[in-house]
């Protein structure tokens, strides 16, 4: 992994813990801002790493909720 995709990931991770504490779900916005002010290539390494986190945590949810479907329909 390169130096930016490591440092992208590491800001992505701690991004996240912000946005728990929070529940401030936009977070990351100003987080890239702040980097693409100083270097577009780590905004963009940054932002595939949200994206990427994002996309997991919603493919996560949409299988809790099919399983829980299913249990519910099995049970009725």
């Amino acid at each position: 992994m390169s130096l930016t995709q490591e440092l992208a990931d590491k800001l992505a991770e701690d991004t996240f813990k912000v946005m728990k504490a929070t529940g401030d779900e936009r977070f990351y916005m100003e987080v890239a801002k702040v980097i693409g002010a100083s270097s577009t290539t780590l905004e963009e390494a940054f932002l595939t790493s949200v994206r990427v986190r994002l996309a997991e945590q919603r493919a996560r949810r949409f299988i809790t909720d099919r399983l829980s479907e299913i249990a519910r329909e099995k049970g009725a």
